[in-house]
């Protein structure tokens, strides 16, 4: 089978890939051509995510056809390029009814935030989640996500300069009340959280906590978790270690526990894949999910060449590792 890429975004842990500290490899192969100076070496593709159009497929394939659309099955198959030959395990097939920059962006950002709202905490409407990140690709889609559900969130963002802009943003994709990183620890915010999330004796309070930056701002935000809840981490972009105090083990007895998207991938049938993409889906298309803040990077180009195009990737590749750029970088394909 072959595919053409259609738009494939640049996620902080393809960088990380790159640079060898990824726990899966992507796959390297002699297939890709010859290097400059001639030497024939084993080459891999970067990226893990993004979609593709099926353009050609084998007589033995029954369930995909040419015209369809795919997003990648797996990680580590390398989603920067125009043009790639794969299985039907791959890939899985979704439904045209969104965008092309809608779809390359499903199955990382709002699938983790899908799975972390579902698989941890029981959470019923009014529930409250608390998290950090919020303004990642990730945060975005849990607010989304949740206030289509009903349930509240907390998100705190690091301070800066456009800060009532970002907070602006944030609550018009439905975040319920934002906090900087510099309030967080506050005892003015203490008392707001508890006012707001009613915290006491009986245990109601926030059932769930996302973690994706570590270090002190994460063990800051155990601390409003109810008793029996849940800290998940996901991400470690100040690559900060996470300090549990054993107050919040002992008396609270609050679950630390990890997630990656990739690991979940690997041990669900296509059918579950299909399953929770095709309600993700379903909520683009009520206009409940929207797009991420991005910037299209548009690929091939007939005026451009490879020195400009090394310059425009490694550019992108840059903002992408920037916390403070805010805008995810999306590589759309000329056809």
């Amino acid at each position: 089978m072959h595919i053409r890429f259609l738009a494939s975004p640049i996620n902080p842990a393809d960088i990380n890939q790159i640079e060898g500290v990824y726990p899966l490899r992507p796959t390297f192969t002699k297939e890709l051509g010859v290097l400059p100076d001639g030497e024939h070496k084993e080459l891999a593709v970067g990226g893990n995510e993004g979609v593709a159009e099926v353009i050609a497929v084998g007589d033995q394939i029954e369930d995909l056809k040419v015209g369809d659309w795919v997003v990648m099955g797996r990680s580590g198959f390398g989603t920067w390029r125009t043009h790639a030959a794969a299985t039907p395990n791959d890939v899985t097939r979704i439904d045209k009814g969104i965008g092309s920059l809608q779809a390359a962006t499903l199955t990382v950002n709002a699938c983790t935030a899908f799975r972390m709202l579902k698989d941890f905490a029981t959470l019923k409407e009014g529930d409250f989640v608390i998290q950090n990140g919020a303004n990642s690709g990730v945060g975005q889609a849990v607010i989304q996500i949740a206030h289509a559900w009903n349930i509240k969130t907390i998100n705190i963002v690091r301070n800066r300069p456009e800060i009532e802009d970002l907070k602006a943003r944030l609550k018009s994709l439905g975040a319920t009340y934002i906090v900087t990183d510099e309030e967080l620890g506050c005892y003015k915010t203490k008392d707001l959280i508890k006012e707001w999330t009613n915290i006491n004796d009986n245990n109601v309070g926030i059932k769930l906590g996302l973690n994706c930056v570590g270090g002190k701002i994460s063990t800051e935000m155990a601390k409003y978790l109810c008793r029996s809840g849940y800290h998940v981490t996901y991400g470690a972009m100040s690559r900060q270690p996470i300090t549990i105090p054993a107050s919040l083990l002992i008396f609270k007895d609050i679950k630390f526990l990890g997630y990656w998207m990739s690991r979940w991938y690997q041990y669900h049938s296509k059918e579950e894949r299909s399953e929770m993409m095709n309600e993700i889906i379903g909520l683009i298309r009520q206009g409940k999910l929207g797009d991420v803040a991005h910037d299209e990077v548009t690929w091939g180009s007939s005026n451009e060449n490879d020195e400009s195009l090394k310059i425009k990737l490694l550019d992108a590749l840059d903002k992408s590792y920037t916390g403070f750029h805010g805008k995810k970088q999306i590589l759309q394909f000329q056809l």
